[in-house]
């Protein structure tokens, strides 16, 4: 939906989405993060859930903060992953739900879903039917594997999709088994890609008039994260996963021959060292540096104090450093132990040598001066959570507001707002989907605020 005349300027200069309404079905995180990512920039998103099968990170009591009630409203990641949307509560099984649903989609730009192929049509929700009721609408599926192929009806998640992809095959230690990885990359990587779609679909739309079909698949979002190994296999008919690779923090690990390693003999030192112990006995104490050429070598040598093991004729060339990485690298630890990690990664950095420390979830957040200047983390009030820091856009654009519009809805919190105002639903209608389950199951017990809306709703 778009304002009209000024206004629509005005907001548009404020926030680029400014006016653009999404009807966002999406769960568990790629398909949220791709909504949040347009909340962000300015869109009106309404999370549509339903408390007897609500999205699974409002389960996640893991995230919850310490000396705040568990509970569907107080998990730490569906809050992050949610920021900045409405929240709706509607059957879509019912058919009055259903009926609201297609009535609000009508009037909404955008359907977001992330659900395996066959969900949407079979509630009655796909692409063929909801483009009858708005025919530009844009409506984006983000399935594990997409909308064709044998695959297209499995379901999954983010770290099986990984595996798939071939992300899973490329981590771990030289000579060890694939470990996996710490976090689902693909589902922040898909989210993006889903946010990067959404808004190529609308250009298309607002220049031609025409809705579009986004068939996403989260698995092969995953194949753009492999590119080095990808083509290291169709070009040289090699393997990731062979002797000496990955090298860890290195380009080359010492007794692998180089052929070996796609990256090549590019520099040394490169490494993760040892700096001085904080408060956490040292687990997050480490300083990356890397030098690429003989001269940012001797700057570094420079910057230790031109230490005599450092003067070694080994160390003069990046063959001899490569072929003594270990020794170099116990040498150079010697000396980053004496050092903080910020202050190291400033010194290094004031002598034009690559060096950045490494950095825990608490330091990003709490310690990082360039984060903190570029604005990457706004604090936002949350009824469960207080004053809470939500993360930020990774950009900036000329002119427009990119931030965190508000703290992530309750479950079903908007619900008479958006049924009432939006859609014109009266306040007996309203009251009577209360009663017969449309807007909320009648076996669940209901928040206060629900019941606070529906009170006041009873009272007009």
């Amino acid at each position: 939906m778009q304002a009209d005349g000024s206004r629509t300027q005005k907001r548009r200069k404020d926030r680029p989405l400014e006016g653009v309404r999404v009807v966002d079905f999406t769960w568990v995180r790629a398909g949220p993060w791709a909504a949040r990512w347009l909340a962000t920039l300015g869109a009106e998103v309404i999370k549509v859930e339903w408390p007897e099968n609500m999205d699974m990170l409002r389960q996640n009591r893991f995230t919850v903060p310490p000396g705040v009630e568990p509970g569907p409203n107080s998990t730490g990641q569906f809050a992050d992953t949610n920021a900045g949307k409405l929240g709706l509560s509607i059957n879509v099984r019912h058919p009055k739900g259903l009926e609201s649903i297609k009535n609000l989609i009508a009037v909404s730009d955008v359907v977001i879903e992330n659900f395996s192929s066959r969900i949407m049509t079979r509630w009655g929700l796909g692409y063929d039917e909801l483009r009858k009721l708005r025919p530009d609408v844009v409506y984006v599926s983000m399935a594990g594997f997409g909308q064709t192929g044998r695959q297209h009806y499995f379901g999954t998640m983010g770290p099986a999709a990984q595996a798939l992809s071939g992300l899973t095959h490329q981590s771990g230690l030289p000579g060890q088994q694939p470990a996996g990885w710490g976090w689902s990359y693909l589902d922040d990587t898909g989210g993006m890609y889903g946010a990067m779609c959404t808004l190529t679909a609308l250009r298309h739309r607002n220049q031609t008039g025409q809705g579009q079909h986004v068939d996403l698949s989260q698995m092969i979002t995953g194949i753009t994260l492999t590119g080095s190994a990808f083509l290291d296999k169709s070009i040289n008919g090699r393997e990731s996963r062979r002797e000496g690779y990955p090298p860890g923090n290195r380009t080359v690990w010492p007794g692998a021959p180089v052929v070996h390693n796609y990256r090549g003999p590019i520099a040394a030192p490169h490494n993760a060292f040892r700096t001085l112990q904080t408060h956490d006995g040292g687990y997050n104490d480490w300083c990356v540096i890397a030098c690429l050429s003989d001269e940012e070598w001797t700057r570094l040598v420079g910057l230790m104090g031109e230490p005599d093991w450092a003067k070694d004729i080994r160390y003069a060339t990046l063959d001899g450093r490569l072929e003594h990485q270990n020794e170099m690298d116990q040498g150079i630890e010697q000396w980053t132990k004496t050092l903080g990690k910020y202050d190291l990664a400033d010194k290094c950095q004031a002598t034009g040598v690559r060096a950045m420390p490494v950095q825990s979830s608490e330091d990003r957040v709490e310690n990082d001066p360039q984060l903190r200047h570029r604005g990457m983390f706004s604090k936002v009030k949350h009824p469960m959570l207080g004053d809470w820091k939500f993360q930020g856009a990774p950009f900036r654009l000329d002119g427009a507001k990119v931030a965190v519009k508000g703290p992530p809805p309750m479950i079903g919190e908007h619900t008479t707002k958006i049924m009432g105002d939006l859609l014109g639903v009266g306040s007996d209608e309203l009251l009577q989907g209360y009663k017969e389950g449309v807007y909320w199951p009648e076996t669940t017990p209901r928040f206060p605020y629900v019941q606070q809306a529906i009170d006041e709703e009873a009272k007009k």
